[in-house]
């Protein structure tokens, strides 16, 4: 897997599945169809930013990483 998620991407994924866990643990999130989605979420967000890869990226043909020289 060639990597495809640049840092200020890997950035923004962590942000947004951290602020998730903490609304569906403080409990702000009450419907559990709603927490269920959200924490799937969340869980992808987390596991593509620590893998620096993502799937759909790839099938776009996005990439954020930096070029090397």
């Amino acid at each position: 897997m060639k990597k495809n998620v640049g840092n200020a991407d890997k950035l923004i994924r962590l942000i947004i599945a951290v602020i998730i866990f903490v609304l569906v643990y403080m409990g702000k999130i009450t419907d559990n169809t709603t927490q269920i989605i959200l924490l799937v979420i969340a869980f992808i967000a987390a596991l593509t930013s620590l893998m620096n890869y993502c799937l759909l990226y790839q099938l776009f043909g996005i990439n954020t990483c930096k070029k090397d020289k």
